[in-house]
């Protein structure tokens, strides 16, 4: 053969073993790339969802010198529709046994009311008022009894009705707050509510609890102002937002909104939630909530929060819980589980600093945690620039995540408040995630608002491990009377400090 066709069959002999080569990596790459994804999908399918490591050390280990550490039944009356509108005879009408229980309470004029010019007044009859009350495990009617007495110029005198959330309503106090307890803490769907209570052979709409909910709700928005403006003056809180649909004007389908949450307080385990609701996740609506805010801002990724970063009165604390989440999905990999180790070190000393006092605490942070960021972060520098990793890949995808934060990773190590994680914001956003599964969307802009106001104080009652049963009925009976200007009284946190039993220590 001729030795220059030979020369030229052997070049591209070789070119075509070249791309050989490059076809088998690319498809050895996509190949890897495909089994990663499908454990993930088995491990969300089929595995354990917790990112807790098997081989997890004992926190002692970590420790070093220095840190240590029941009413009688009476007959029942009917009750008797209002004299000046007929009856509704449609769907919104309101029908109730009439075996019900009935407790009275008479209230009575003063007795220095009762003689004018020394003329006791005569008692001509009574001003009957009813409501349908609830108490934990039945129902029963209350019947208010006001005497009325003609005055010698021949007028009427009767005692005051008790103030009440929702005037000339057929639903006590009681009645209400067990509603809204029901659907936003126990997720109920009003249609469901309604049928329970049918059940009971009391017959309410959907229809008419969702008016009465959403009236309790205007009531008390005063109370959401006052505890979202407590939340950032507490200047350490924790943000967080889930989607929510809701339903479009004029048809039957829905658009994606978005419930967002802040959480705060003084205390080292902030409690006091405020929820927001809008209707899109634009980033104006974040920077809105936390108009003139000043201090720590704990959150996840979201450009939302990354551009409230760059604002010198807001001091970010990016996760590290999500940063230890994408590692985990990641796995299996030697590197990825080489980082969980690191990550799991960093909660483990911060488990051991919240034991101590601030002081103690800032020295752990920066004697034991900090290295090991440093130590993290210059690894994930190396690792990405060694070009072993494929940038489509979980492990390459983690890695940039961590370093697209590295300027803010160290933020929370001089904070003795700061937290290394935004959990408190993730257990306030919990109660929707299960909440929407039931109730599905929300009705209106208008609802989703009302909504906001009635989540934040029930849950931030759970937060405080209060009733929101005994303390919605409560605030609802004094609010109308309380004083404008000590509203922030009848937040949950002063109620119960309020309610407490005395210290006899």
């Amino acid at each position: 053969m001729n030795p220059q066709a030979l020369l030229s069959e052997n070049t591209q002999l070789k070119s075509d073993l070249d791309a050989a080569n490059i076809l088998i990596d690319t498809l050895k790459n996509k190949a890897l790339e495909r089994e990663a994804h499908l454990d993930w999908l088995k491990r969300q399918l089929f595995g354990k969802r917790s990112e807790k490591l098997i081989e997890d050390k004992d926190i002692k280990q970590l420790r070093f010198e220095g840190f240590e550490v029941e009413k009688t039944k009476e007959k029942p009356s009917e009750i008797k529709p209002h004299k000046r509108k007929k009856p509704n005879k449609g769907a919104d009408t309101i029908q109730i046994p009439d075996d019900l229980p009935i407790e009275k309470q008479t209230i009575d004029l003063p007795e220095d009311q009762k003689v004018i010019n020394g003329e006791p007044l005569k008692k001509i009859g009574e001003e009957i008022s009813s409501k349908l009350c609830y108490k934990p495990g039945s129902y029963y009617i209350k019947q208010i009894i006001r005497p009325k007495y003609k005055t010698p110029e021949g007028s009427i005198a009767t005692a005051e009705l008790p103030d009440s959330l929702l005037p000339r309503c057929r639903a006590d106090e009681s009645l209400i707050a067990q509603i809204i307890t029901q659907k936003y803490v126990d997720h109920l769907p009003l249609y469901r509510i309604s049928e329970i209570l049918k059940r009971g052979d009391i017959h309410i709409s959907r229809k008419t609890l969702c008016k009465w909910v959403n009236k309790a709700a205007s009531a008390l928005k005063p109370l959401h102002e006052i505890l979202n403006k407590q939340i950032l003056k507490s200047h350490n809180i924790f943000a967080d937002e889930t989607p929510i649909a809701m339903l479009k004007p004029g048809n039957k389908k829905t658009h994606q909104s978005y419930m967002w949450v802040i959480v705060g307080g003084q205390s080292s385990n902030p409690s006091n939630r405020a929820y927001h609701f809008r209707t899109s996740r634009a980033h104006i609506h974040i920077h809105e909530i936390l108009e003139n805010y000043q201090g720590n801002l704990h959150s996840d990724k979201y450009g939302a929060y990354q551009t409230l970063s760059k604002s010198p009165s807001i001091r970010w604390m990016p996760c590290w819980a999500h940063i230890r989440r994408k590692f985990f999905e990641s796995r299996p990999s030697e590197v990825a589980d080489e980082y969980l180790e690191k990550i799991k070190e960093l909660f483990q000393y911060e488990e051991l600093a919240w034991e101590q006092s601030p002081e103690n605490r800032l020295i752990i942070r920066q004697e034991k945690q900090l290295p090991i960021i440093e130590e993290v972060i210059a690894k994930a520098k190396n690792e990405i620039s060694s070009g072993k990793h494929l940038p489509k890949s979980n492990l390459y995808k983690a890695l940039g995540y961590l370093l697209s934060l590295s300027p803010h990773l160290k933020n929370y190590l001089n904070k003795p408040e700061a937290r290394i994680d935004n959990n408190v914001a993730e257990r306030a956003i919990r109660p929707l995630a299960l909440g929407r599964k039931n109730w599905l969307f929300a009705g209106s802009e208008e609802g989703g608002e009302n909504a906001a106001i009635l989540l934040s104080l029930v849950q931030t009652c759970q937060a405080h491990k209060i009733n929101p049963q005994e303390y919605l009925e409560d605030i609802m009976r004094r609010i109308m009377g309380h004083n404008s200007q000590k509203l922030h009284e009848l937040l949950p946190e002063a109620w119960a400090k309020e309610k407490a039993p005395p210290n006899t220590s």
